[in-house]
């Protein structure tokens, strides 16, 4: 494998941990913002949506800018938009100050995250083996590390500025130093874009928006209602209902570093569904759990099967449209919103109207939707691994060492 591929994988992956500890910094100190900036409990849902809808809108813009703009430089000047945004987020003096940190957040983040996963996409193919779990593991991490800075702000009371301008300070340089090795990859050629003739067909990536929805419902029920679920369900102390989402995070963080192993070994479509398999297991654990500790023990199991779940939705769009992959993730890309404004008011609703031990059922039963598009992850035309991998090549695209 060339020097060009190993760099261009490396920086992307930093990346991904830039991006994970961004958003993990945002998201984790909703609280203090709201204090900061005295916003009404009415009033939040109305910031908290507006991010997911305008990075919606920023994901539609970059299927139209990459015509004309390499991904890799969309990502080198979307990525400090979002670290200085978090820092405006943080540093503001009045509520309009806030709303349009937050916009420009929004958009930058649509744009971020499209890009991000159609370069890792691209070097997907340029490895000829399954890498994209890799760079979400990385995301993991730098979730974990980001959640972790937050706590330590929150300890230690420290101003939100105070808390975000380190972070920003040494990443925001860090990104567009390594920004310098992103590797853009070349569009498939003609023989193998099939009968998708090059373009995308919404009925035939339809299947990958669900599942892309339903991942991301699961997701955002952990991140929105594990703390509450286990305190106020479970029973639990308010010091170990903060641990479900810790004890998710770093279950999807191993997963993900495991799991590339698992698709080039048994193939995609095997890794999504069992997957999807404890995922749902997860949840029916939490749903019937008599107490904390099962509760934490389907938490974990959520980890370990909803992580696998998103990056192999990105790299199926990559095989079943390799001669328009970017448009097409950056389609599927929405959907990631789509489930995350979708999933917690969902989860909320049915607690407050029926009960939150229900209320569980409804994602695992979404997850296990998923079993029924398990075959719109085949290998098209490769299956990568095990004795299927394709030829490692030496073309890797476009460097993009220029601005």
């Amino acid at each position: 494998m060339t020097d060009v591929l190993r760099r261009g994988r490396a920086s992307l992956a930093f990346s991904f941990f830039a991006q994970g500890a961004a958003f993990a910094l945002l998201v984790t100190r909703i609280p203090a913002i709201q204090n900061r900036y005295g916003i009404s409990d009415a009033l939040l849902p109305v910031f908290l949506a507006a991010v997911p809808i305008l990075a919606g809108a920023g994901s539609v813009t970059t299927e139209q800018l990459v015509k004309r703009i390499p991904p890799s430089r969309l990502l080198r000047w979307s990525q400090p938009v979002v670290l200085l945004a978090l820092l405006g987020a943080g540093a503001g003096g009045d509520i309009a100050e806030l709303a349009v940190a937050l916009g420009v957040f929004g958009l930058a983040v649509g744009a971020l995250d499209a890009s991000m996963n159609m370069l890792g996409v691209s070097l997907q193919r340029s490895y000829g083996r399954s890498i994209m779990l890799s760079f979400h593991a990385s995301y993991s991490l730098g979730g974990i590390v980001g959640a972790s800075l937050a706590w330590v702000g929150a300890h230690w009371q420290l101003a939100l500025w105070v808390s975000y301008l380190p972070v920003v300070a040494v990443l925001l340089p860090a990104t567009l130093v390594g920004s310098r090795w992103y590797v853009d990859g070349d569009a498939a050629p003609v023989e193998a874009q099939g009968a998708t003739g090059g373009g995308v067909v919404f009925k035939l990536l339809l299947p990958l928006c669900l599942v892309m929805t339903f991942a991301y419902i699961g997701d955002s029920t952990v991140s929105n209602w594990s703390a509450k679920y286990l305190k106020d369900v479970l029973g639990s102390s308010e010091q170990l209902a903060t641990v479900p989402y810790n004890v998710y995070m770093v279950t999807t963080l191993v997963g993900r570093a495991l799991g590339d192993f698992g698709v080039r070994r048994f193939g995609a479509v095997a890794v999504v569904r069992l997957g999807a398999l404890v995922a749902a297991g997860g949840f029916a654990v939490v749903a019937s759990a008599p107490g904390a500790w099962v509760g934490m023990l389907g938490f974990t199991l959520l980890g370990l099967g909803l992580c696998v779940l998103v990056p192999q939705t990105f790299a199926a769009a990559g095989r079943l449209f390799p001669g328009a992959s970017d448009a097409a993730i950056a389609r599927l890309n929405i959907f990631n919103y789509v489930g995350f404004l979708v999933g917690s008011p969902l989860v909320g609703a049915l607690g407050d109207a029926w009960s939150y031990r229900g209320a569980m059922l409804v994602p695992m039963v979404l997850v296990l939707v998923t079993l029924v598009y398990a075959s719109s992850f085949a290998a098209q035309p490769d299956r990568y691994g095990g004795g299927h991998e394709r030829p490692r090549t030496a073309d890797v695209g476009r460097g993009s060492n220029g601005l």
